[in-house]
């Protein structure tokens, strides 16, 4: 069955998390490129502001939702629906986390975790292909390199994006069985900079911070809206496949490294300026949101060429080709 998703400025996009990172850096390119976003968060103030900035008139719907709750979801849609009959596309991207021991975390916070994760990109994909089911559009669920190659301290958000991985290629299995025209997508970014670490909770005795390569969210943006008009089933963003293959081949090499590196890369030793978070509705908007990008304070890498490889197979074999050529004339002039 081939799938024909539209071009993106005929598409309606729902993007959950919109409020800062990955969703507000995907909101604004799609916006860029003539899409008609509905930014979907817990912060309606944040929304306000961001829809302002956008400054793209009746081509943005903001609706205030907790993805973790079924009916604020569905509520989302039937918003949509009245606003712009309908959507395209819907990508799941709102997420919480927290940081500490397994033992130290309360079970409370881990549940949290949970629900907004692996719950909210349940509800998120039941409601949109229930509305795709005929009419045919995206899917992209927001995974991670977690998804794959678990990182110490952060149990329970590794296992709700192993959780949304295998409720992903479930759902698509069973989608192309009855040749439904939806494309599924899970998206899998390695460690992005935004504001992640100012909204998970934290355990730890000082400020959590990723392990390098640490890339831009407008790298992960132009993936997930690749992935909005090109039907994908996985998409890597920089060495986020090479991690998932080392967890999955050599685990045990796995381990090591997450044992004897990232064990202690993770513990910045610098102060947590926001060691709440934003994993529950009270704490919301007091870490800070309206910002794609994050204060990581070494270097961040605004292009990923394994992605664009993948993405774009043809036009990357083109300029390999044309380099080659360039290279052998100088070479052959050289040699003259």
């Amino acid at each position: 069955m081939r799938i024909s998703l539209k071009p993106l400025h005929e598409q309606v996009i729902v993007i959950t998390g919109a409020s800062s990172g990955i969703g507000l850096a995907t909101a604004r390119l799609a916006i860029e490129r003539g899409a008609r976003v509905v930014l979907v968060a817990r912060n309606e103030e944040a929304l306000l502001d961001i829809e302002r900035d956008l400054n793209a008139g009746d081509r943005v719907l903001h609706v205030m939702a907790d993805v973790g709750q079924r009916a604020q979801l569905e509520r989302v849609a039937s918003e949509t629906v009245a606003r712009f009959g309908g959507f395209d596309t819907w990508i799941n991207n709102a997420g919480s986390s927290v940081w500490g021991r397994f033992d130290e975390v309360s079970d409370e916070d881990h549940y949290q975790v949970m629900q907004t994760n692996f719950w909210g990109t349940h509800y998120g994909s039941s409601i949109a292909v229930k509305h795709l089911r005929d009419k045919g559009g995206a899917l992209i669920n927001i995974g991670s390199v977690e998804s794959a190659n678990a990182l110490p301290f952060h149990s329970s958000y590794s296992a709700s994006k192993h959780a949304i991985k295998a409720m992903t290629d479930v759902l698509r299995v069973e989608l192309q069985k009855s040749h439904t025209p939806v494309s599924v997508t899970l998206v899998r970014p390695s460690s992005t900079d935004t504001q992640f670490m100012d909204h998970s909770k934290n355990y730890l005795p000082s400020a959590p911070v990723f392990p390098p390569p640490v890339y831009a969210p407008e790298v992960v943006a132009r993936a997930i809206l690749h992935a909005a008009e090109h039907p994908q089933r996985d998409v890597y963003i920089g060495n986020a496949k090479l991690l998932s293959r080392l967890a999955q081949n050599a685990p045990h090499l796995a381990d090591w490294i997450n044992r004897t590196f990232v064990y202690d890369t993770i513990k910045s030793g610098r102060p947590d300026r926001h060691p709440r978070g934003a994993l529950f509705d009270s704490d919301v908007g007091s870490a800070g949101d309206g910002s794609a990008r994050g204060d990581y304070p070494g270097m961040v890498l605004t292009r990923s060429l394994y992605t664009r490889a993948t993405q774009h197979p043809v036009a990357t074999t083109a300029a390999v080709a044309v380099g080659a050529a360039a290279l052998v004339a100088l070479l052959g002039r050289r040699g003259r």
